[in-house]
């Protein structure tokens, strides 16, 4: 099988995360789906099959199993699909594990996909999180802003730490993978404002050791859950103003920590102050192809 090679939420062209995406994967196993995923070694490869209650079926794998939904390799799939000719621009819907998600392509190519309404899960003291951060609690509570778990689709910890430290974290990766397990969640999105006037609404970094993954460049379920929180919370130091009935937007860098450097960014639709859409977008790049026997 063929397995194409795209970087997802590129910045000017560079930077992004990678992902595998297989076409025409109708007839693949489960098993067959996991031993290409472990093959090509990425965090995620999506599989595409033709749909029923949906225009496509997408499925995702990590190199350790199956995941209910990935938005840079959703982002990668559709923009795959669009440069070529499978698709034109417009509407589409994926089905996923996660349930059937729209997806609109830009006639320029910029991806943008729905997300599934945030769920807050569940919030942590800072002393349960400093210690997987390498931080000093103290530090950490300088924030005064709430640790929470958030799920557009995947469920990650949203952590905001003090300016300035972002980039000096050092991650505990088996106490994070056996506080992953223990919670249930994917693992920690940590992020830190960036000043007002800044076209930068945050920079992130996200860390997975559960799903095989140390530390991810671009990770578009947790900008979802990002955008969700900062909206929940009125969290914004850049000069936006957040509204009851209106569609905020967000611009989020990842992977500067990686020197991968790269851009996505989210909307959130406010109706009465409740939350009824989360959106997710950015541009992608083919960048190779890998031949998995199977």
């Amino acid at each position: 099988m063929n397995v194409s090679l795209v970087n997802a939420f590129v910045a000017n062209g560079t930077g992004g995360n990678p992902a595998g995406v297989v076409l025409h994967a109708d007839e693949l196993t489960d098993t067959q789906k996991l031993h290409m995923a472990q093959v090509v070694g990425f965090s995620e490869t999506a599989f595409v099959s033709q749909g029923e209650d949906a225009d496509f079926n997408v499925s995702f794998f990590t190199p350790t199993g199956e995941v209910d939904f990935c938005g840079h390799a959703t982002l990668a799939t559709f923009s795959l699909l669009y440069q070529k000719g499978v698709i034109e621009a417009g509407d589409y819907t994926q089905k996923t594990k996660a349930g059937v998600l729209g997806v609109r392509i830009e006639p320029n190519g910029y991806v943008v996909m729905n997300q599934r309404l945030p769920e807050f899960i569940q919030t942590f003291d800072y002393a349960a999180v400093a210690e997987l951060l390498g931080m000093e609690t103290e530090y950490l509570s300088t924030t005064h802003l709430p640790i929470e778990a958030v799920s557009t689709g995947l469920a990650d910890v949203i952590v905001p730490v003090p300016a300035g430290s972002l980039d000096q974290l050092n991650i505990d990766q088996e106490r994070l993978y056996q506080f992953s397990q223990e919670h249930n969640v994917v693992g920690i999105h940590a992020f830190e404002l960036n000043s007002q006037g800044s076209q930068i609404t945050a920079s992130c970094r996200n860390f997975a050791p559960l799903f095989g993954i140390p530390e991810e460049s671009a990770t578009g379920s947790a900008s979802g859950a990002l955008a969700s929180y900062l909206t929940k919370y009125h969290v914004v130091e850049t000069g936006i103003e957040l509204h009851e009935s209106r569609t905020h937007h967000f611009v989020f860098e990842q992977g500067r920590a990686m020197n991968c450097c790269s851009q996505l960014t989210a909307s959130v639709e406010l109706q009465s102050g409740v939350i009824t859409s989360v959106m997710v977008g950015g541009i992608a790049q083919e960048f190779g192809q890998k031949t998995v026997p199977i």
